[in-house]
């Protein structure tokens, strides 16, 4: 068993150890190509293990550059990423390599297992569309265009960085944070010369709490205005962006980045992921009226705008259900969630999570320790509070990944977990909201999908190799238990009195959970329209917002202003991994949602369902397709009817 790699970053060695690795990697590859009997065992299984040795280098640097950004970390990481992009460019289009596993495939595809046969095909996919079949002056244009963007996406990302940073607003008015929560405050507030001040920034429990709480509109628009408004430079890296991608798809032989994007997808084709998209919307849109309607109603005279939704729909939440967001984070004490979420992962998967000790990247992260009775299985790191210098938002990220190395060795599963929940102080604890709850339970998810694969091929193991589009599945399958009752009475207990929160609380939360669910759904229909549509043809310059502007058309039931520039601030079609597949958060949620009615309706606790989700989705990882293990779990092809009764859309 090889123990856990260490957490470890030398900025000052990093390009050296770089290069270094990279140089050894071009050594082994000649070695490999200069085998005459190519086998499985003897070639494809030394190169796939390869990747591990590069994750455990270059995983350290690009997250700490998500979590403890400085000017020494974008220097080394910018200085990196074309390092990286011309090896993997080189390897993508080796043409040398890609016979080879031709070769084995044709000679010993049928005396392999599901996971060799999954490496085989999967590599040979890669290989087309990173190019390897193309002519010296194609491949050298691809790469060309996988150099710049690169560079271009990491640069979409740290404006949007620097931008979030850089904004702050200084209220100095008591009445302009009457109604905030008091946690809130206690965060916002500072003295500067004997005066009482409060700070709002564009971080998101900051930004969150006055667009909810916020009793100023004029603050709510200026903080709004600020946020739809950043990074303006990103407009530029889009139409730029869009050119590449479009560009190397036509070099792969698609029309568009939308058809070169599905090929590595369960979704079959564009039309079938638009018809989706469109009948979502068509069975939302009737309900989206109606929640709309009531909101208005409920405004009073306003001209109801886009940075007054939150505010009035808290209002709206609070009188319709009795519901006070601020009544239940007393109940949400963060160390409390976690450890509940662990005797609620006991239950379901025989789990046991063991703290240890270990100086980490900073002192509130934390590390665990993965037991199944009595074998070690995994490691876990948790950094769950917001601070200068994080990326915003929420991740799961791979570290090291469950594998037999070529000398029969295995490995154990490690990642990382992110969120940007209320920073703790030495006064007060971080009190979570019950969407940070539902948020923490979606990144485990995904972890889990990691963490417990018992696959033994490198490339096919935890998510590694899993299609895009069912990526999501584990974590929106995970995140719903954090409204079931058995679930949230084993965490959610009164920090000070330790009180259990109350069935008649639990029941209000379940009943305002689908709140404005149809509008939710809209927005996020919206976003995947957009993404979708986009890499579909090559829009430019103003044709960009008006593809935004005529989606949100049959989506925005309120129009934003014309100032919102959200696509600027769109960093998971921008610099994250879902360009052209934004859509998967729902195509996936049809899967989730299924699997989980399944074992809510078979019982919770002790359900045989979910511990063959544990030994088929989660153990088997990217071994085959989602779409095979969907039905050899369930027993039964997938029902998408359970996606809208989820979502308490008629």
């Amino acid at each position: 068993m090889h123990p856990f790699t260490d957490f470890t970053l030398n900025l000052e060695t990093f390009i050296d150890d770089l290069n270094r690795l990279i140089a050894d990697y071009h050594q082994t590859i000649d070695t490999l190509l200069a085998i005459e009997g190519k086998t499985y065992n003897n070639f494809v299984r030394p190169f796939d293990f390869m990747e591990e040795e590069m994750e455990l280098l270059f995983t350290p640097l690009s997250h700490m550059n998500a979590v403890k950004n400085s000017e020494a970390t974008q220097k080394v990481y910018a200085d990196a990423l074309p390092i990286l992009t011309e090896y993997s460019t080189f390897i993508g289009q080796n043409l040398a390599i890609y016979e080879a596993f031709k070769q084995i495939k044709a000679t010993e595809y049928d005396k392999l297992n599901i996971e060799q046969r999954r490496i085989l095909d999967l590599n040979i996919l890669h290989f087309e569309l990173a190019g390897a079949h193309l002519d010296e002056s194609s491949k050298q244009r691809l790469a060309e265009i996988n150099l710049r963007k690169s560079t271009l996406t990491n640069d979409f990302s740290q404006n949007v960085l620097d931008a979030t940073n850089a904004y702050e607003k200084i209220i100095t008015d008591a009445a302009d944070v009457e109604g905030i929560p008091e946690s809130d405050l206690e965060n916002a507030c500072f003295e500067e010369d004997g005066v009482t001040k409060y700070r709002f920034t564009l971080q998101m429990p900051s930004y969150i709490a006055y667009m909810t709480y916020g009793p100023n509109r004029a603050i709510r628009e200026e903080l709004y205005r600020a946020y739809t408004t950043r990074a303006p430079q990103n407009g530029e890296i889009i139409d730029e962006l869009m050119r590449l991608r479009q560009e190397s798809a036509e070099l792969l032989g698609f029309q568009n980045y939308s058809e070169y994007s599905l090929a590595s997808k369960m979704a079959p084709d564009p039309q079938s992921v638009l018809k989706f998209l469109n009948e979502l919307v068509d069975a939302s849109r009737p309900q989206g009226e109606k929640e709309i309607a009531e909101l208005r109603a409920f405004a009073g005279d306003i001209d109801l705008q886009s940075y007054d939704s939150a505010y009035y729909g808290e209002m709206l939440k609070k009188a319709r259900y009795d519901i006070d967001e601020e009544e239940y984070r007393p109940y949400f004490e963060q160390h409390s969630v976690i450890l509940g979420m662990f005797t609620f992962l006991e239950s379901l998967f025989g789990l046991r999570f063991v703290p240890q000790t270990l100086e980490l990247w900073d002192e509130k992260a934390t590390a665990y320790d993965i037991y199944e009775g009595d074998n070690l299985r995994a490691r876990v790191y948790f950094d769950l509070e917001a601070r200068k210098g994080k990326r915003g938002g929420a991740w799961m990220h791979n570290f090291q990944t469950h594998c037999e190395d070529t000398q029969g060795c295995t490995h154990l599963s490690s990642a990382f977990v992110v969120c940007n929940f209320p920073p703790s102080s030495e006064t007060s604890p971080s009190l979570l909201r019950h969407d940070d709850v539902v948020t923490l339970f979606h990144e485990m998810g995904h972890t889990l999908h990691h963490l417990l694969s018992r696959v033994k091929e490198h490339g096919v193991s935890g998510v590694n190799g899993v299609e895009w589009d069912a990526v999501e599945f584990p974590s929106q399958f995970l995140e719903n238990f954090a409204y079931e009752p058995k679930v949230l009475k084993l965490f959610a207990k009164h920090y000070e009195t330790a009180e259990v929160l109350s069935d008649e609380m639990i029941a209000k939360l379940i009943r305002a959970k689908n709140f404005q669910s149809a509008l939710f759904m809209l927005r996020q229909l919206e976003f995947a329209l957009f993404d979708f549509e986009l890499h579909s043809h090559l829009y430019q310059g103003e044709e960009v917002q008006h593809l935004l502007d005529t989606i949100r058309a049959r989506t925005a039931l309120i129009t934003p202003p014309s100032y919102n520039k959200f696509q600027n601030g769109f960093s998971h079609i921008f610099s994250g991994g879902y360009s052209a597949g934004y859509y998967s958060y729902k195509w996936a949620e049809v899967l989730s949602a299924d699997a989980y009615y399944a074992i809510v309706d078979e019982g919770v606790f002790g359900s045989e369902l979910a511990r063959k989700y544990k030994e088929i989705v989660l153990a088997k990882g990217g071994s085959q397709s989602m779409q095979e293990l969907f039905v050899e779990m369930m027993g039964r092809e997938c029902e998408s009817k359970n996606l809208l009764r989820l979502s308490g859309i008629d």
